[in-house]
C-alpha cells in the first residue's frame, strides 16, 4: 500500500489587498487535516487606535463597520460603555427600541449566516429564501436611520429619533407591474411599527420553510452531524460565547445572565445544543430566530402603548431639537459644539458587553477626562472562535473545513480590528 503523502496547502485568498478574507495554511495528510494555521492581519484597519483620536460620538459609525452583519448590536455596546462612565440612562422607550432593533439585527445576522453556510456546503435554495426576509429588515434599518447597513442610530442617552409614522413605498415603473407594486405596498400603508409587526407575525412560518429545506435533509445532516464537536468544558476553556457556546450545551446568554436595558422584563428562552457539533449550532441559531421574533412582538406591544422621549434632555450629550436651533442661537452653538468637540467623560475605566448574534461583544473604555478616549479595546466575539479553528478541524476531511468555517459565523471586520 503506497504511503499517504503529507503536504502543505493554502486555503483561501492570500493577497494582502483583498478585503475581509480568511487565509488558512493547512497541513494535510491526503484528504485529512492535520493542522490549521489561520493567518489574520490582512484587513487590519486600526479601528481601536482611530477611536482614540476622535471625539467619542465620532466613533459610533466605526462600530457598525466592525461586524457589518450585526451593526446596531455593536453600536449598542459602545454607547452603553459611554453611558456607564457618564452615569446616564436612556429613557425607557429608547431602551425598548434598542432591544427591538437588537433582535431584528440578530435575525438579519442569522439569515445571512444560514444563506451563506448553506451555499458553502451545497444547499443553494435556502440562500434565496433567507435574503427575501433579510431585505425587509434592511428596509426597517433604512426607515429609521436612512441607511440600509451602517445606521449610526444608537446614541449615548438614547436613539437618534423615534420610530417614523410611515414607511417608504415602491414606485410604479416599467419593470414592475402595477399589481406587483400594489401587493408590495400593502404592508407599507401604516407605520414602521405596523411593518415590523407584520414581519414578525409571518417570520416563524418562514423559519419553518428553512427547516423544511435543511433540518431533516440527509445531505445537510451528513455534512454537519458529528463535525467539529466541542465539549462543554472545552468550549468554556476556549472562550466561546453565543451560539458556539450554547451549541455545546452551556446555557449562557448575557440577555438572561447579566440583563441590560429591558431584557429582564421580557419572556424568552435560551436554546442549547446537546452534542456541540455543527448540526447543534445550526439548530441553536434556528431557534434563536424564533425567540428574537417573540421578543420583538413584546417590544412592539409596549411601544404602541407607551409614547415618550427617546433621548435624554441634556444638550451636553444630545443635540437640541431642530425647531430650537432655528429659534435660539444658544441651541445652535450647543449643536455645533456637540458634533465638533463632543463631550467630556469623567476619568475612569468601564467595560460594557452585549449578547451580539455571534457571541459576547464588549467595549473596554478608559477615559483620562478628555473629549476622546485614552484607550479603547474591543472584545470581538469571533476572535476566540477563529483561534479554535485548528482544534475543531484536526482529523476531519478537507470538505469539513468549509462546514466549520460556516458554523463559526466569523466576520473579519471585527477579528481584524
Amino acid at each position: 500500500m503506497p504511503e499517504i503523502q503529507s503536504y502543505t496547502m493554502n486555503f483561501g485568498p492570500q493577497h494582502p489587498a483583498a478585503h475581509g478574507v480568511l487565509r488558512l495554511i493547512l497541513e494535510m495528510e491526503g484528504e485529512v487535516i492535520r493542522r490549521v494555521d489561520p493567518h489574520i492581519g490582512l484587513l487590519h484597519r486600526a479601528t481601536e487606535k482611530l477611536a482614540e483620536n476622535k471625539p467619542y460620538n465620532h466613533s459610533i459609525g466605526y462600530m457598525d463597520r466592525l461586524d457589518y452583519v450585526s451593526m446596531m448590536c455593536n453600536e449598542h455596546a459602545y454607547v452603553m460603555a459611554i453611558e456607564k462612565l457618564m452615569g446616564i440612562e436612556a429613557p425607557i422607550r429608547a431602551q425598548y427600541i434598542r432591544v427591538l432593533y437588537d433582535e431584528l439585527t440578530r435575525i438579519a445576522n442569522h439569515l445571512l449566516w444560514i444563506g451563506a453556510h448553506g451555499l458553502d456546503i451545497g444547499a443553494m435554495t435556502v440562500f434565496l429564501y433567507a435574503f427575501r426576509e433579510r431585505e425587509d429588515i434592511m428596509d426597517m434599518y433604512e426607515a429609521v436611520s436612512g441607511a440600509r447597513m451602517h445606521a449610526a442610530y444608537y446614541r449615548p442617552g438614547g436613539v437618534y429619533r423615534d420610530l417614523p409614522d410611515s414607511m417608504p413605498k415602491y414606485d410604479y415603473s416599467k419593470w414592475r407591474s402595477k399589481k406587483d407594486v400594489d401587493r408590495r405596498n400593502e404592508v407599507r400603508e401604516g407605520s414602521l411599527l405596523d411593518f415590523i409587526e407584520d414581519f414578525v407575525d409571518r417570520f416563524p412560518g418562514c423559519v419553518d420553510q428553512y427547516e423544511t429545506l435543511l433540518t431533516d435533509n440527509r445531505i445537510w445532516k451528513q455534512r454537519t452531524v458529528g463535525i467539529a464537536e466541542v465539549s462543554p468544558e472545552r468550549a468554556l476553556q476556549l472562550g466561546f460565547s453565543g451560539p458556539m457556546l450554547r451549541g455545546s450545551g452551556i446555557e449562557w446568554d448575557l440577555r438572561k445572565k447579566q440583563p441590560y436595558e429591558v431584557y429582564d422584563r421580557l419572556d424568552f428562552q435560551i436554546p442549547v445544543g446537546a452534542n456541540g457539533d455543527c448540526y447543534d449550532r445550526y439548530l441553536v441559531r434556528i431557534e434563536e430566530m424564533r425567540q428574537s421574533a417573540k421578543i420583538a412582538k413584546q417590544c412592539i406591544k409596549w411601544l404602541r402603548e407607551n409614547p415618550g422621549p427617546v433621548i435624554v434632555d441634556d444638550h451636553k450629550v444630545a443635540p437640541p431639537k431642530r425647531w430650537e436651533m432655528k429659534e435660539s442661537m444658544e441651541a445652535l452653538i450647543h449643536h455645533f459644539k456637540l458634533f465638533t468637540e463632543g463631550y467630556v467623560l469623567p476619568e475612569g475605566e468601564v467595560y460594557a458587553a452585549v449578547e451580539q448574534p455571534k457571541g459576547e461583544f464588549g467595549i473596554y473604555l478608559v477615559s483620562d477626562g478628555a473629549n476622546k478616549p485614552y484607550r479603547v479595546k474591543i472584545r470581538a466575539s469571533g476572535f476566540a472562535h477563529l483561534a479554535a479553528m485548528d482544534e475543531m478541524c484536526r482529523g476531519h476531511m478537507l470538505a469539513d473545513l468549509v462546514a466549520v468555517i460556516g458554523t463559526q459565523d466569523i466576520v473579519f471586520g471585527e477579528i481584524d480590528r
